[in-house]
């Protein structure tokens, strides 16, 4: 399949380096964080790479036909979380689109009067982003607010594995509680201890120089267990991957437009965070063969899914999916579903969509939270919702009451007045003129 052609790929990228950031252990609930400049650099420099990967017509992975010198919105777009850490990748977003298509002094428009006028900061392009908010669209944030996945969290917390390593890493705790100030040192809590430590090992000088050796690597190694547990599953459509069950359905549609002839879709960016590579490694079967993979994929991370037209005699479309782990990996093949090269896109979609979810009803059956009321970002309990919901409702009562009563009283005093009398005789013309009665004749 060495000849084959690329006729568009889906590119699922994690955001870049961020500052600290909480999530709440048994609920995946979050405070806010901010982006840093190293994450714009990071996720710039994966645009560069996947421009140079795909977009230029020297590279064996050149997609077949697209526009590369001025974008062509019909052939691209662009889809990012806007949820929990949503700003972050939104961030992220735009700097890989500003790698993946640079200025361009092509970007201009010659006006009626003859004049050229060359977009801003040298023909920037402007490519438009459509912000996934999960109140609206659960695909790219399925695992807050959803309750079956809270006990999924509480079944993993509660099994054999789990408290015998949280058993086997208790020296470890005992000796990071300086180091993370307050925090609480648990198996539970590991993700905020880990990302704390790399956080302040990043940007804060004076902890890097305190920090003993290997404790990064401890708290990495640990919080690869904690979310690989949390965000994966024995079946392919179990709970614990929702992440990729709800991102898989994007990927299908996606696949098959870039199939059709008629359709000039031709590259999809999905910015979001870790947790639907940890799901889609496993339900693909990747960890399998690369166990290595089981945990958090580093900032500015991308798995890519390429589909690709095979040479003659066989001219079916096949897909090649592509990984680099941060910044410092390139891209490496990997296998699908038990397959040791390209699998036909049509294998690949029969064995995956009986996993995906394709709408927001299916989510709440999946979640069971059929009576549960969705929050826009993901951040307030069922009950904080329900008390917000009923006391909106009840201002929208009294509030339609007090209009109702204002536009009787207003009613009954306009008939008041039509009932006064003026001084003399009253007389009501109802003769119609001639011309309307021979109209009417």
């Amino acid at each position: 399949m060495l000849l084959s052609k690329v006729l568009g790929v889906i590119v699922i990228a994690r955001n870049g380096d961020r500052y600290n950031y909480y999530q709440d252990p048994n609920t995946y609930s979050a405070a806010d964080t901010e982006t840093t400049a190293l994450g714009e650099v990071e996720s710039h420099q994966l645009g560069a790479l996947l421009r140079s990967t795909y977009l230029q017509s020297s590279s064996p992975s050149y997609i077949h036909g697209m526009r590369s010198d001025v974008v062509d919105n019909s052939e691209i777009k662009v889809r990012v979380k806007a949820g929990v850490e949503g700003t972050v990748v939104f961030d992220s977003a735009i700097a890989v689109l500003q790698g993946l298509f640079p200025p361009n002094p092509n970007n201009k428009i010659v006006l009626a009067n003859e004049t050229t006028v060359v977009a801003p900061l040298g023909g920037y392009q402007y490519v438009p982003v459509e912000t996934v908010e999960p109140g609206n669209d659960r695909s790219l944030e399925s695992w807050t607010n959803c309750p079956a996945f809270e006990k999924h969290i509480k079944n993993f917390y509660g099994s054999e594995e789990f408290k015998s390593k949280a058993k086997d890493a208790q020296p470890f705790f005992k000796g990071v509680k300086d180091y993370v100030f307050g925090r609480p040192t648990t198996l539970e809590n590991i993700w905020n201890i880990y990302d704390f430590i790399n956080t302040e090992l990043t940007h804060n000088k004076t902890y890097a120089h305190r920090l003993p050796p290997t404790y990064i690597e401890q708290a990495r190694a640990l919080a690869n267990f904690h979310e690989n547990g949390v965000f994966s599953d024995k079946e392919i459509n179990g709970i614990g991957n929702i992440a990729g069950r709800t991102i898989l359905h994007t990927i299908l549609t996606s696949l098959e437009r870039i199939a059709f002839n008629g359709d000039p879709l031709q590259f999809l960016l999905l910015e979001t965070t870790y947790q639907p590579f940890i799901s889609l490694f496993h339900q693909t079967g990747i960890t399998a063969e690369h166990p290595e993979l089981k945990g958090i994929p580093n900032y500015a991370s991308a798995l890519v899914i390429e589909l690709r037209r095979g040479s003659p005699p066989d001219l079916r479309d096949f897909v090649r999916v592509r990984f680099r782990n941060g910044t410092s990996d390139s891209f490496k093949d990997l296998h699908v579903f038990g397959h040791h090269a390209d699998i036909p896109v049509t294998e690949f979609i029969y064995r995956a969509e009986n996993a995906a979810i394709t709408s927001n009803r299916q989510w709440k059956e999946a979640c069971d939270a059929k009576s549960f009321t969705m929050d826009i970002l993901g951040k307030a309990t069922g009950g904080q919702v329900h008390g917000v919901l009923s006391g909106v409702l009840a201002f929208t009562f009294f509030l339609g009451l007090f209009v109702i009563t204002k536009f009787v009283k207003r009613s009954r005093e306009r008939a008041r007045q039509a009932r006064l009398r003026l001084e003399g005789d009253e007389s009501l013309n109802v003769h119609a003129p001639a011309t309307e009665k021979r109209r009417l004749i």
